[in-house]
């Protein structure tokens, strides 16, 4: 495990490389730093530091990315943090916290350049994943790990500078899927109601998104949770469509994260956000898949059984892989191919307000 973690922090450090401006005839525009927090769909390796069942650094996963290398991520390629990173200008997401941290010698030079903390199989709530997938690094604990980065920068820049770098960063957050998969399932150990549940997880959010806003963040892009119902790990148990309960569950989050969004900025100075409606998004793909080259929304391109829902997309369980990745929705039983992943992110961060609002992810970079 440490000569693969070894391998994968310096193959991926020489890939992080980029060019910090951008630039055209008339000006030089800054390329932001980003902090990437949340599940799976940003985890870049994350789980590849902890005791955790939630890993992607095997094959098939990678199977697109430079060499097949399974970096961790849980895509065949570039994920949606890696896409959306693109979008900011980057090769790709910056860093994981913890890779940076077991690798002491280029961890201050790099925080510079952003990190990512994201863990697959976490959530909003300290309580949400572990059941199923053992350790994870749940949203309050990512925040500490910026605290721990942020006391980094104000060393390296000295408070004034540091507190204006950070102003300027962006803060990347894609997390609640599995607080809602947590909630639905039959031998979840939450006792709450759907109301006091969703209460739970608003007053959590509120509280890191404000701790992070304490710490000198100012510009926060979200995604909210996309239709949960039509992930293959729950539509091969009902004939391949999807299961209207959990995607209820979504749209009720989203509109729940909107208002934790609105409360924000409303009370703290400064703070701006743009809130991307993944739900919107992948029902538009799922309505009209043609319409944005995608041949196939039910089965996954890798994995186990019905639909290859029944299992992960593991090598060494003799999950099947699809030839023609481009032309799924579904990677594995839960997550996007990295087609997908680019579509979304090009929509997040150019789309109009049906799709994300007030404003898309570019305007944060204003």
């Amino acid at each position: 495990m440490a000569k693969f973690a070894s391998i994968f922090f310096f193959f991926t450090l020489s890939l992080a490389m980029r060019d910090m401006y951008v630039a055209n005839e008339v000006k030089v525009k800054v390329v932001p730093t980003l902090f990437i927090f949340g599940d799976s769909t940003f985890d870049v390796g994350t789980n590849n530091f902890i005791n955790t069942l939630a890993k992607a650094n095997v094959p098939f996963y990678g199977v697109d990315f430079p060499y097949s290398i399974p970096t961790g991520r849980f895509s065949n390629g570039l994920n949606t943090a890696d896409q959306i990173a693109k979008q900011f200008g980057y090769q790709k997401s910056p860093l994981p916290f913890l890779a940076l941290e077991k690798f002491q010698n280029g961890f201050k030079k790099s925080i510079l350049n952003g990190v990512n903390f994201a863990s697959g199989g976490s959530g909003i709530l300290r309580q949400t994943g572990q059941k199923q997938w053992q350790e994870v690094v749940f949203l309050e604990k990512q925040v500490e790990q910026f605290a721990q980065v942020r006391g980094n920068i104000t060393q390296i820049l000295g408070p004034s500078k540091a507190a204006k770098f950070v102003s300027k960063a962006v803060f990347l957050i894609s997390t609640g899927s599995n607080d809602l998969f947590d909630f639905a399932s039959n031998d979840s150990n939450i006792h709450f109601g759907l109301e006091e549940y969703f209460s739970l997880l608003q007053l959590n959010y509120f509280s890191q998104l404000r701790n992070l806003y304490e710490l000198g963040a100012r510009k926060f892009g979200i995604l909210s949770v996309a239709p949960i119902g039509c992930c293959p790990a729950v539509t091969f148990a009902n004939g391949g469509n999807c299961v209207k309960p959990l995607n209820d569950l979504a749209i009720v989050f989203y509109k729940a994260t909107q208002a934790v969004l609105q409360k924000l900025s409303s009370e703290l100075e400064d703070f701006e956000y743009s809130l991307a409606n993944t739900f919107a998004m992948t029902s538009a793909l799922l309505n009209s898949p043609s319409t944005f080259g995608l041949n196939e929304t039910k089965s996954a391109c890798c994995g186990i059984g019905k639909f290859n829902g029944e299992g992960p997309c593991l090598k060494a369980l003799n999950a099947s892989l699809c030839s023609n990745r481009d032309d799924h929705l579904f990677w594995d039983w839960f997550h996007p191919t990295e087609k997908a992943s680019e579509l979304a992110a090009a929509t997040i961060f150019t789309g109009g307000k049906e799709f994300v609002s007030p404003k898309n992810f570019s305007q944060l970079n204003c």
